[in-house]
């Protein structure tokens, strides 16, 4: 809010104004303001979450690009509040996971969590709320829907998470997670997920026809900086599928991710 001195009748067509006249004195809102504050209202809406500051909630939709184009913004980007989300939401799955699989040791549990709260799943749960819709940044962050918009849309939230822990504490913070991400919980765990799809292809291929993959370089083009390698994953001489990538490695996920698929495992 901004406090000016002004005559009633200098009001323009952008600025929507309120006279104190007592105090003569005249209160104004920025037409981005209220956008933002409508903003904040479906949000809460979307979450179910009533905020008492609402403070926390704009900072947790704020990217730090938005700050550098909007210098007059009184409130913080959500870095501090992701920092914080982070921490609860690593509390709050590794207590639902200790609960919901108590015959798992500790490797798989890490992994199931490791699965559960990265960056592609944490970034689908805010894109499946709408959060994209409703960020604060800049207009060049806003252009980029590519890999750099899955950070963000997981940063923030994350640091919705913190958001709603500082305003409401630990409980809502737990329900805010459990309603977004617990459901993806059993796929994962059913369909093996939490490994990478090397590891689960090869676990796949024993189990059913008892024989370990091999993987063959089909084809490398390109310079050697930006060289993309074809690679073959193979059960004994059958070709199961083909995957590519930047490096043998990465060629060898992808075709094992490929071969899970066409193998319908």
């Amino acid at each position: 809010m901004n406090v000016r001195r002004l005559d009633v009748g200098s009001c323009t067509s952008d600025v929507i104004c309120v006279a104190v006249y007592k105090l003569d004195i005249t209160i104004y809102y920025s037409m981005s303001e209220i956008n933002i504050d409508a903003n904040l209202a479906k949000i809460e809406g979307i979450i179910g979450v009533e905020f008492k500051d609402k403070t926390y909630l704009k900072s947790a939709i704020t990217h730090r690009s938005y700050l550098n184009e909007n210098r007059d913004a009184t409130w913080d980007h959500n870095e501090r509040l992701e920092f914080l989300g982070d921490a609860v939401l690593e509390l709050v799955v590794t207590d639902f996971l200790f609960a919901r699989y108590p015959d798992k040791p500790e490797g798989e549990l890490t992994a199931v969590r490791a699965a559960l709260v990265n960056t592609v799943s944490l970034a689908d749960a805010s894109d499946k709320l709408g959060i994209n819709d409703y960020l604060l940044m800049s207009k060049g962050e806003r252009q980029d829907e590519g890999r750099a918009r899955q950070y963000i849309l997981a940063n923030a939230f994350e640091a919705l998470i913190g958001a709603i822990y500082q305003d409401q504490g630990y409980e809502a913070a737990k329900k805010f997670v459990g309603d977004n991400l617990f459901h993806k919980t059993d796929e994962i765990v059913e369909k093996r997920l939490w490994q990478d799809p090397k590891s689960r292809f090869q676990e796949l291929a024993q189990e059913n026809v008892s024989i370990t993959p091999t993987y063959e370089t089909l084809a490398q083009v390109g310079p050697d900086h930006d060289r993309v390698f074809t690679i073959g994953v193979y059960l004994k001489n059958e070709k199961v599928a083909e995957g590519q990538g930047r490096s043998k490695q990465e060629g060898e996920q992808s075709a094992a991710e490929a071969a899970i698929v066409a193998k319908g495992w």
